[in-house]
């Protein structure tokens, strides 16, 4: 593990040395003076997407990466997603991978603190049978970081279903697959039940937000330990935060986590050298970036990973959808 470690750190050494210094998002922008060597935060946009590369030359199918313009609008604008310091264009970072020409579209859409890049093991097997579209939600991964100004659970799901739906629209997409896991599947969920006409069929892999009120939660938020986590899970605390604090002693944090977590795939087979050090560098990247739609989890959840508007209270039908847990 030493050694990978060393191995890894010494690559992202050289690909920060390596990288234009220029970001391509806002957030970047003014800490391009500086090198990024020298930097607390040492990541940007650009390295987002040279990681996604890197990670994905792991695929052997081919595939076209593209940012889809998903509009502008001025920081006043009614549209939440719009409300930024500046007007300029939002963008989803799609990645679209060769399929025969009667395909069937299959859209998978990531879960919280991800991005599509955490599919990499998977996009082989289902490009053999479809037409597979993955993205990074709006505020996560290579796409377009707005200022999250959402104040209630129902401005937080428009903040995704609506960004979705404009993706859609610029992709000129209808009646594909749509998949969605963890919050991925909450969101998935969300936008079938308002635009059913344009999803064929929705598939949920570990799906968050079907659950409703726990009375084990209940009663550890009445003691005061309950009391206290509750508080900081009020005030937005997210994981990410932890990373950026680190500066550049966060990498080796994601290390740790990308090694305990995804040490193994379903059938048991070890992470190979390689993949673990590019899976590394690419999660690393997206959960340092500037903070976005990683801060829409207390408003959709509660403490203990409760939903705020439970799934479960939408399908009247449950047996309507395919959810593997």
């Amino acid at each position: 593990m030493n050694a990978i470690r060393s191995r890894w750190l010494t690559r992202m050494a050289e690909d920060i040395g390596k990288s234009n210094l220029e970001s391509s998002s806002a957030s970047t922008t003014s800490r391009g003076f500086w090198p990024s060597v020298l930097r607390w935060i040492p990541s940007s946009t650009d390295h987002i997407i040279n990681a996604e590369k890197r990670l994905l030359s792991l695929v052997k199918t081919p595939y076209a990466q593209e940012q889809v313009n998903i509009g502008s609008g001025p920081p006043d604008s009614k549209v939440r997603w719009f409300r930024s310091s500046s007007n300029e264009p939002r963008f989803i970072n799609t990645v679209t991978f060769d399929s025969k020409d009667d395909s069937p579209t299959l859209v998978m859409v990531h879960g919280y603190a991800a991005s599509q890049g955490f599919f990499f093991r998977n996009f082989d097997a289902l490009a053999s049978r479809f037409r597979v579209i993955a993205i990074d939600q709006l505020g996560w991964g290579g796409s377009s970081r707005p200022d999250f100004t959402c104040r209630s659970t129902e401005e937080t799901e428009a903040w995704f279903i609506d960004s979705f739906e404009e993706w859609r629209k610029a992709k000129n997409l209808s009646n594909f697959i749509l998949l969605g896991h963890s919050f991925g599947g909450y969101v998935a969920s969300k936008y079938a039940l308002k635009h059913p006409e344009h999803v064929n069929h929705l598939i949920l892999v570990g799906p968050a937000g079907f659950s409703s009120e726990s009375e084990r939660i209940t009663k550890f938020l009445s003691t005061w330990k309950g009391s206290i986590l509750n508080q900081i899970w009020e005030s937005n605390f997210t994981p990410q935060k932890i990373i950026r604090g680190l500066g550049p002693w966060g990498p080796d944090m994601v290390l740790k986590y990308t090694s305990a977590r995804f040490v193994t795939y379903t059938t048991g087979e070890t992470l190979t050298e390689s993949e673990s050090r590019l899976l590394t560098d690419y999660v690393y990247h997206t959960l340092a970036a500037k903070a976005s739609g990683e801060l829409c989890l207390k408003y959709i959840f509660s403490f203990g990973g409760l939903p705020r508007s439970p799934l479960l209270h939408r399908f009247g039908d449950p047996s309507s959808c395919y959810i593997d847990y």
